[in-house]
């Protein structure tokens, strides 16, 4: 499997691709602020073809440049119903002092054809398998994607719900701090100790290492998380 990672835009939200190998079609995860030229420069060098948009959830710095890349592909983007209002609306989540910085709004369209998640979902996309995890708390409309290697490793995309150390932060509009603690318990923490955490900021890990380490899973830590959009 070929996966590409890397960071765009002012939050710095990571952006990633995935196909079986080089010169195949390949499914892209949160399209964010600046990630058309990065994006592009990914596909160029690994000789891809873009079949599908996934979003891990509405936020900007995660979706910004999803209509985008949706319209010069012509690809479907994929989000859960509760957060598709964010596509054209992102403001709304952002919170009036987020909002701010931005001048009170972020222009934004919804991509052409948006199709919708729902928990438990198994989407069959440039010959890869993802399962869909439904994961409220950082935002209503928040979820992860599980796929596996072809040598047995497992992945999470975890977008902003766990990070290397920290959790998704759930003081914007949306966010609730015992729908993230109820989503990591049932959702996150049950996966495989060796299953490569790939979050939507920072660097990897592994659930192994966070089950461990991380404070907000061992009961401490502060309430709200400030890390992500």
């Amino acid at each position: 499997m070929l996966v590409a990672g890397f960071p765009v835009g002012a939050l710095q939200a990571n952006c990633f691709l995935l196909a079986p190998a080089e010169d195949a079609d390949c499914v892209i995860i949160d399209a964010g602020q600046d990630a058309v030229d990065p994006i592009e420069e990914a596909l160029a060098k690994h000789r891809l073809t873009p079949v599908a948009v996934l979003l891990t959830h509405g936020h900007f710095d995660h979706v910004f440049s999803a209509a985008q890349i949706c319209r010069s592909y012509g690809v479907p983007a994929w989000i859960h119903p509760e957060d598709r209002a964010m596509l054209s609306d992102p403001a709304s989540a952002l919170g009036p002092q987020a909002a701010a910085l931005f001048g009170g709004r972020v222009d934004m369209a919804e991509p052409e054809e948006v199709r919708e998640l729902a928990d438990g979902d198994v989407l069959d996309l440039a010959g890869l398998s993802f399962t869909v995890d439904h994961t409220p708390g950082h935002t209503r409309g928040s979820v992860c994607f599980r796929t596996t290697t072809e040598e047995g490793g497992s992945l999470l995309f975890s977008g902003d719900t766990l990070f290397a150390g920290s959790i998704g932060r759930t003081d914007l509009p949306g966010g609730d701090s015992e729908e993230i603690m109820r989503s990591l318990k049932e959702k996150i923490l049950p996966l495989h100790d060796d299953t490569v955490v790939l979050p939507g900021h920072g660097p990897a890990s592994t659930i192994g290492r966070e089950r461990v380490t991380n404070p907000f899973l061992a009961g401490g830590g502060a309430a709200f998380p400030t890390r992500g959009m």
